[in-house]
C-alpha cells in the first residue's frame, strides 16, 4: 500500500479553505459539501498512517473504524456532515427546488466547525501515531 497519507491530509486542508470560501462567497450548499469532504480526507489520511485503507464517504463509519474509539460528540459532528454530503448537490435530495435554496449560513458556519475539529482530532492522532512528528 502507498503511503499517500500527506496527499490526502493536504486534501483535506484545502478542502477545507474552499468550505470557508465558498461560505463566504454564500454559495453555502459548496461550502457543506467541501467541509464534508475536507471531514472525510482527514480521516482517510489518519487510517493510511496506521496502515489502513478504507472505502466509502460516510465520515461517522471512517471515524468509528478507528482502532480507538473516537469521542461522541465528534461522531455526532461527523453525523451532521453526513446529512450534507447528497443534499448539498442534488435536487432530488429535496421535496421542492434546487439544492442551493435549502442551505443558509447557519448551515454552512456549523459544516465548517465540524471539519475543523475533525481535523484537529484527526491531526492530533497523526502526531500520536507518528511519534509526535504526524501531520502535514
Amino acid at each position: 500500500m502507498t503511503q499517500r497519507w500527506r496527499d490526502w491530509f493536504a486534501q483535506a486542508e484545502h478542502d477545507l479553505e474552499q468550505a470557508v470560501a465558498s461560505a463566504r462567497d454564500d454559495r453555502h450548499d459548496w461550502a457543506c459539501f467541501a467541509a464534508h469532504q475536507a471531514a472525510e480526507k482527514a480521516l482517510k489520511a489518519l487510517h493510511l498512517t496506521q496502515g489502513r485503507e478504507v472505502w466509502g464517504h460516510v465520515v461517522s463509519r471512517l471515524l468509528k473504524a478507528l482502532p480507538n474509539p473516537p469521542p461522541p460528540e465528534l461522531v455526532d459532528r461527523a453525523r451532521i456532515l453526513d446529512g450534507y454530503y447528497v443534499p448539498a448537490r442534488y435536487p432530488n435530495g429535496h421535496v421542492d427546488g434546487p439544492a442551493f435554496e435549502h442551505f443558509g449560513s447557519l448551515h454552512s458556519s456549523q459544516a465548517v466547525d465540524h471539519a475543523r475539529e475533525i481535523i484537529r482530532f484527526v491531526r492530533g492522532a497523526m502526531a500520536d501515531d507518528r511519534g509526535g512528528a504526524g501531520g502535514a
